[in-house]
């Protein structure tokens, strides 16, 4: 009697293992913990002050006039989905591992925890302009990088303070030991109007609002063997993680799908 027991029950918990996976799907699904979502919102308001206006925990509403539902009502994205067709809430999916704030040293992030990587382009293309349309070149403006050692300029936008910030941030690096300054000059770039490589999603560089540093010392998860589970890699040090971080840019290592020559303007994420 015993046994049947047993047996019938292992047989539920198995039926029900196999009704979870097939509405699930064989990819995790990510959703935001609406407990959490007010505070996302109240910072994503505090973080840009010039464009957006408020928020009343339905509509997002910019200085403009122009107002964004916050949820479209779907959950359990799926991470490409994520990426690809995102609402606002779906930007604070993940927690972003700010290490300015901390000790502690980068680790390898958790599977598809890329904190920063979902964007809601119109909300985006609100604030800065549409590239397509060369909305976003008007408000460009050439930066000094490291003058120190010979950086040249960057062009990134004006919109949000990026580009003080950004500046900010350059004289900060000016001033690292001698053996640091490799992994920064020469920059790789700023604004770009793209996508971001394999995907449909708007790049931070087509708003003005991003830079890669040296290549030559950086590691994508791209460039390895298997992109579907990359081991995560980084050389850049922490110093100069800490300092793009306390200017309001998180930094592209810390994603799971890494890309540690990458920093660009997400102050919600950070505060």
């Amino acid at each position: 009697m015993v046994a049947k027991s047993f047996t019938a029950t292992c047989i539920l918990l198995l039926l029900a293992a196999v009704l979870c996976l097939d509405a699930t799907g064989a990819e995790e699904r990510y959703g935001t913990a609406p407990s959490s979502l007010k505070g996302d919102l109240d910072r994503l308001v505090a973080s840009y002050p010039a464009t957006v206006a408020g928020h009343d925990g339905a509509f997002l509403a910019l200085k403009n006039g122009t107002r964004f539902r916050i949820s479209d009502g779907r959950t359990g994205k799926t991470f490409q989905e994520l990426l690809e067709s995102p609402d606002i809430d779906d930007m604070f999916f993940a927690r972003y591992p700010a290490i300015a704030a901390t000790s502690a040293e980068p680790k390898h992030p958790d599977i598809n925890s890329d904190a920063g990587r979902v964007r809601f382009a119109p909300l985006f293309a609100a604030m800065y302009g549409d590239c397509r349309k060369n909305e976003v070149a008007k408000n460009l403006r050439a930066i000094p990088w490291l003058p120190k050692h010979g950086g040249g300029s960057v062009k990134v936008t004006t919109v949000n303070g990026v580009a003080d910030a950004l500046e900010r941030v350059s004289r900060a690096l000016d001033e690292l030991p001698a053996d640091l300054i490799k992994f920064l000059v020469p920059a790789a770039g700023t604004y770009h109007c793209r996508t971001v490589a394999g995907s449909r999603a708007i790049s931070m560089h087509a708003y003005g609002a991003a830079i890669d540093i040296n290549t030559k010392h950086a590691d994508y998860w791209r460039w390895v063997g298997d992109r579907r589970a990359p081991r995560w890699r980084n050389r850049i040090p922490v110093a100069i993680v800490r300092i793009f971080e306390t200017h309001g840019f998180i930094w592209g290592g810390a994603w799971y799908h890494y890309d540690t020559m990458h920093f660009e303007y997400r102050p919600e994420l950070l505060r």
